[in-house]
Order: C-alpha cells, then sequence, then structure tokens
C-alpha cells in the first residue's frame, strides 16, 4: 500500500506543488492527469525517492520512504519512463533483465533465478518472440513493452509509469493500456500519467486531477473526468461522450 499524506514537493528552495495526499492500493491503478508544468513530474520523482518531500510524508506499507534504504526502495517501486530510443544494441532479453539490478549485490553477476524472473516478464508482456531482437531496430510500442517488461523483472510491488503511451500510434497505446490492466489484475498497484483524459476510463479505478502543484479531483473517472473539471485544468471545452453498450468513454475537445 502507498499512502500519500499533506505532500509538499518540489526542487531545493522552491515549492512545485503541496497538500497532496491520496492512497493506492494493491491492484489499483491512479491515473494523474494534468497539463504541462503542472507537476506531475516532480510528483513523480518524490514519489521515487529521487527528490526530498519538503513537507508530509509518503508510506509504503507503513514505513517512510525516506527512511528506507535505497536498494528497499528499488525492491518495491518500479520506474517505467516514456518511450525512447536507445543507443547501444541491447537484446531485449538483455534489457529486461536489467531489471534484476536491484535484486543483486555488489559486483553480481545475474544467476540463473534473475534470468528466470526476466523470461517470465517477457512472456506477462506478450513480448517472449522479442527476446532475441536488437532493442533499437524494435518498434516504439515494442520497446515500451520492453520497458515495462525490465520494470515487472524486478518483482516490484508498485510501479510508477510516466505517460507510458506517449508519442504512440493507436495500436500500440490500446496494447500498453491492456498490459497495465492485466498487471494491476495480478495485484500489482499502479500509479501512471497521461495526456488523454479517455485513457482513464480504459484502465483506472481513480484519477487524481492535477493543476499548478494542487489536487483539484480526486476519484473514480466517471465522477472527476468531467466537462467541468477539463475545462478547469485545461482551459478548453471538452465533451465527454459514454460510447453505446458500456464500451467506453471518449474525451474530444469541442472547437469554436
Amino acid at each position: 500500500m502507498l499512502v500519500v499524506e499533506e505532500l509538499a514537493f518540489g526542487y531545493g528552495a522552491r515549492t512545485v506543488g503541496s497538500g497532496v495526499g491520496f492512497r493506492l492500493e494493491p491492484g489499483e491503478t491512479l491515473c494523474l492527469l494534468g497539463p504541462n508544468g503542472g507537476g506531475k513530474t516532480t510528483l513523480f520523482k518524490t514519489l521515487l525517492g529521487l527528490l526530498p518531500a519538503q513537507a508530509g510524508r509518503i508510506l509504503l506499507d507503513g514505513a517512510d520512504l525516506a527512511r528506507m534504504p535505497r536498494k528497499a526502495v528499488a525492491r518495491s517501486l518500479a520506474y517505467v519512463p516514456q518511450a525512447h530510443a536507445a543507443f547501444f544494441p541491447f537484446r531485449v532479453r538483455d534489457v529486461v533483465l536489467m531489471g534484476r539490478a536491484s535484486r543483486l549485490g555488489p559486483f553480481a553477476s545475474p544467476g540463473a533465478a534473475d534470468h528466470a524472473a526476466a523470461e517470465v516478464a517477457l512472456e506477462a508482456l506478450g513480448i517472449g518472440h522479442l527476446a532475441e531482437r536488437i532493442y533499437t531496430e524494435i518498434s516504439g510500442g515494442e520497446r515500451q513493452l520492453a520497458l515495462i517488461a525490465r520494470a515487472l523483472a524486478g518483482e516490484p510491488r508498485l510501479l510508477v509509469m510516466d505517460e507510458p503511451t506517449a508519442s504512440l500510434d493507436f495500436g500500440n497505446q490500446t496494447r500498453v493500456l491492456t498490459q497495465i490492466r492485466r498487471l494491476a489484475a495480478r495485484g500489482i498497484g499502479i500509479v501512471l500519467s497521461t495526456h488523454d483524459p479517455g485513457h482513464a476510463f480504459l484502465c483506472a479505478d481513480r484519477v487524481a486531477l492535477l493543476h499548478g502543484g494542487t489536487l483539484v479531483a480526486l476519484g473514480p473517472p466517471a465522477e472527476t473526468v468531467t466537462p467541468e473539471t477539463l475545462r478547469r485544468i485545461y482551459g478548453v471545452e471538452v465533451a465527454v461522450v459514454p460510447l453505446p453498450g458500456g464500451a467506453g468513454t471518449v474525451c474530444a475537445p469541442v472547437l469554436d
């Protein structure tokens, strides 16, 4: 369980956000929405322990994150960055195996258990067939799935995902969101950010709307992702339209 209590966060003496609080249960997905510059990335860095909290605290299974050893934090929390093009031609299998780093001692090499965990992660993400491919030569969507598999190989209890569908085409966005739902069903807690409010209806149990470093809404997607709240945080008119037969919900800008 992740508990954030009255958190203030920022860089040095500059505060980016304050008064942020929420809970994340095992198997729950929390989607963070907000405009650029609203504090999402800084909040993520603080949740990961990369930036110290300016006020409040972060509890992981009851333990204060600020007092936990870094290796313990790395074993509990895994980070999935936005899709990117790497510079070194590692095999996909080796990229995923790197997720075992937090489980190894100093100067240790991966053993049989580490290789097995990497194989399990590859199969869980449905990319076992890519194991021998070169990471720099596969598609953006496949690279994003490999990054999620890398995080999963470390056997974390919580995933923090920074815009996991950024720069992906429609099909790959759908594949990544589907995998997020499957990971949550396995009991992994997930915090993710996105710029598409419609994604919240596809994979999130709750939504946190962050604007100006402050939570302006927190709750189920149907209650928080509304034309009124989206107008407030993005400054544009948005239509939120349920699809027939309960197939989902579409969020679309209303053009003048």
